[in-house]
């Protein structure tokens, strides 16, 4: 454990699906919707709600919320391209990095969670915890926009499960 990186990690996943959807994924309340969160608003520089059918742009905020969770988690969009790149905070000052392209068909999703404090709440919580939450969702996100399969757990009975 003496060289494990506690301030930040990557995932990737390839999705059979157009890069312009996958970005939308990303950056429209209805789409992330469909695949990561039970509830999203986005809120413009003025601080108005944002449409599910709008794309987030720089400086919006937003309230989210997942399934058999209460806490509502805050944060700020830092950049949005518009194209293929998207950071946002995540996990208070934690930030999250969302790059985009394509090869053979696929659209690569990279996912750089970075940032991260290094205390041990962090270590275990945002660094182990966000890593293994980033995995599952990453390959929702590949399920829903290839089958349109959502393997969330939705049943408050049946909680914790990998899946929520």
């Amino acid at each position: 454990m003496e060289n494990f990186d506690w301030t930040s990690f990557t995932k990737k996943i390839a999705v059979k699906a157009a890069l312009s959807d996958i970005y939308n994924a990303w950056t429209m309340a209805g789409e992330l919707e469909k695949w990561f969160l039970e509830k999203v608003s986005f809120f413009d520089t003025n601080q108005k709600p944002v449409s599910k059918d709008q794309n987030v742009s720089d400086g919006y905020t937003y309230e989210w919320l997942w399934y058999l969770y209460k806490d509502t988690m805050l944060g700020k969009i830092i950049s949005a391209n518009g194209k293929d790149q998207l950071q946002f905070t995540f996990e208070g000052n934690c930030l999250v990095d969302i790059k985009l392209s394509e090869n053979k068909g696929y659209t690569i999703v990279e996912l750089r969670h970075h940032n991260i404090p290094t205390d041990d709440y962090s270590k275990q919580y945002i660094r182990l915890g966000c890593a293994n939450g980033w995995h599952f969702y990453l390959t929702n996100l590949k399920s829903v926009y290839e089958g349109g399969l959502d393997l969330r757990n939705r049943d408050e009975d049946l909680n914790p499960m990998i899946n929520n």
